[in-house]
């Protein structure tokens, strides 16, 4: 049976679940791979799917190193954790870059107990602004519904 994906054109290779196949391609120099590493992270295991998604996270086509970073963000989500080099990976671009995203993803799907030190500070950091924006906000719908007493008043 012929594969469902064509390299040439891109089509069907996030649906690839074949980690050899893809090392074949890296060795290649095919260029959707960061496509078809988000069909490792959904159809193989997270040990599979990881060191062909660093990889790709390195490839020249900015594009493709995106969607390498969503493959590493649908992992999280699978799999409710990552592997040491996906960590490294996304703590390398930090999160203020492409990888924004898949961070977010794995601070939300990765338990707090089971993630890296830097991890645990950005979730931390990251609940803080989220209330100190909240706070800033109703504050001015406070002021404005002040405002609008005062002003009824008159």
């Amino acid at each position: 049976m012929a594969p469902k994906w064509d390299w040439e054109s891109g089509e069907g290779v996030s649906h690839i679940n074949d980690p050899a196949e893809v090392d074949a391609a890296f060795e290649r120099g095919e260029w959707p791979l960061g496509s078809a590493v988000i069909g490792l992270a959904f159809n193989c295991s997270l040990e599979e799917a990881s060191p062909r998604i660093v990889r790709a996270m390195r490839v020249p086509d900015l594009a493709q190193r995106g969607f390498a970073f969503t493959a590493a963000g649908a992992a999280a989500r699978i799999n409710g954790r990552l592997t040491p080099e996906l960590y490294a990976a996304l703590r390398a671009e930090g999160l203020k870059s492409i990888a924004e995203y898949a961070i977010k993803d794995t601070l939300t799907f990765v338990p707090f107990r089971q993630l890296p030190p830097r991890f645990k500070w950005w979730k931390v950091a990251s609940r803080v602004r989220n209330k100190l924006e909240s706070w800033w906000l109703r504050s001015g719908e406070t002021a404005e519904d002040t405002w609008q007493a005062l002003r009824r008043r008159r």
